[in-house]
């Protein structure tokens, strides 16, 4: 059956696909992360992983899994053509588990251990009314810094990082619909860091709550009443765990338009905040300024003395140059055997050629050709010389002395352990009518 004209193959459909749906610049620029893992965490170590990944979102690899065989340097040389700016790392040892968030490709990092964390579903199970759906996950979240105002490098540090790791809003532009949720980042006096995360929800304000069910589309049971009026009228109509207080702290007057029911534009509406988890307890302990090595920029533990931190930054120098010496010599020895390589191609060359060269005048003249005419490569005559060399050596003469024994003689006199006398073979034992006899 022949192939229907006006179709086209999969492979082209998919390539216009691709040039029509190109992702906008926005998204190329904004920061990606990988989150994944070393070494074995556990069931629980593992949900707070899928969680972490969960905050991330959209700018993550929600499905990235990780092997066994992998190292640092995989997701270092992908981290490029997929636009990755920071990994962070969930590592876990006998005493404590630690998160590490590494810019890349060339550092710092900074390493936090987690003193308490709870995971998304011990949070929601703990609440009367939660709020989540897979909409809140279409958008990154809004970061919400607290207390990050200390002195110090590592506060700058700590700051920069965190916000790096989220796309910068431009408060013109934003479109409120795309906010849907916040992470919250608190500095404690005992140095510990609370990570929160909320699903934001708009809701009007300014009428009875009666009013407000039926606007956001929740039908009442209106079985009891004879009139819509009396349920209207009627006060208490709604359960405790629905009443919330709205105060001047959560009430803004709406810029842009919100798909939620009963916001108007130009109108008081409220924020009312859901908490989602996971909830994370941060302390830091170490900035280093390479990618997981490196000077140590900041400890919270050990403190080195002027001294020691010379001698560590001597130590880490010798090394790099040492490393970058060892790098040379490597491309110098890749250099000489491709060199070499050539060489011995061209040689094969011009041997094959020669090779033709003969039989086309072996079978145009009907003779050997002159050497004046066809001369012998100079590669192939270095080969000759050294095959010649390990040559056997032949034997020349032999001569037979009264006792029955052979003398040899070699043309090269060099060979001095082979020369000497050789000892006639006896015969060998002949069987005569079934008897051996010497």
């Amino acid at each position: 059956m022949g192939k229907r004209k006006g179709k086209k193959g999969r492979t082209a459909r998919n390539a216009r696909k691709g040039i029509n749906n190109a992702e906008p610049e926005e998204i190329v620029k904004a920061p990606h992360t990988f989150v994944i893992n070393r070494g074995k965490l556990g069931k629980s170590a593992n949900e707070l992983l899928m969680n972490f990944r969960k905050i991330m979102e959209p700018f993550t690899a929600s499905h990235l899994r990780v092997q066994k065989a992998n190292v640092l340097k995989d997701f270092i040389h992908i981290a490029g053509p997929l636009n990755v700016t920071h990994m962070v790392i969930f590592t876990k040892s006998p005493k404590a588990m630690y998160l590490r968030i590494a810019k890349l490709p060339h550092g710092p990092t900074l390493t936090f251990q987690i003193k308490e964390y709870s995971l998304i579903s011990d949070v929601i199970s703990s609440q009367k009314k939660s709020l989540m759906y897979e909409k809140l996950f279409e958008h990154h979240p809004l970061l919400v810094l607290n207390n990050f105002s200390g002195e110090g490098m590592h506060f700058k540090l700590m700051t920069t990082t965190f916000q790096n790791m989220f796309p910068s809003i431009n408060v013109n532009k934003t479109n409120l619909n795309t906010i849907r949720r916040c992470l919250l980042l608190n500095y404690n006096e005992d140095k510990t860091i609370d990570l929160r995360q909320y699903a934001i929800k708009v809701v009007p304000t300014g009428m009875s709550k009666a009013v407000k069910k039926l606007i956001q589309s929740k039908v009442p049971n209106l079985s009891q009443y004879q009139d819509i009026g009396d349920f209207l009228q009627k006060s208490g109509n709604l359960s405790e765990s629905e009443v919330e207080m709205d105060t001047p702290a959560n009430t803004v007057v709406l810029s842009q338009p919100i798909s939620t029911r009963g916001n108007i534009t130009a109108e008081k509406s409220a924020i009312r905040l859901f908490e989602m988890g996971p909830r994370i307890k941060l302390q830091l302990v170490k900035i280093e300024e390479g990618l997981m090595s490196g000077e140590v920029l900041f400890h919270e533990f050990i403190k080195k003395t002027p001294e020691e931190i010379k001698a560590i930054k001597a130590k880490i120098k010798a090394q790099k140059l040492l490393k970058e010496q060892r790098r040379a010599q490597q491309k110098k020895n890749v250099e000489k055997k491709k060199s070499e390589a050539s060489k011995e191609d061209k040689a094969n060359d011009d041997d094959n050629q020669r090779a033709e060269d003969l039989e086309w005048y072996r079978q145009e003249v009907g003779e050997e050709p002159d050497e004046s005419i066809l001369p012998v490569s100079k590669f192939s005559k270095k080969r000759k010389a050294v095959g010649e060399e390990y040559k056997q050596r032949k034997k020349v003469k032999f001569s037979e002395d009264v006792n029955n024994k052979k003398h040899v003689k070699f043309q090269n006199k060099t060979h001095g352990k082979f020369q000497g006398q050789i000892k006639k073979k006896e015969n060998p034992k002949r069987i005569v009518k079934g008897k051996r006899k010497k």
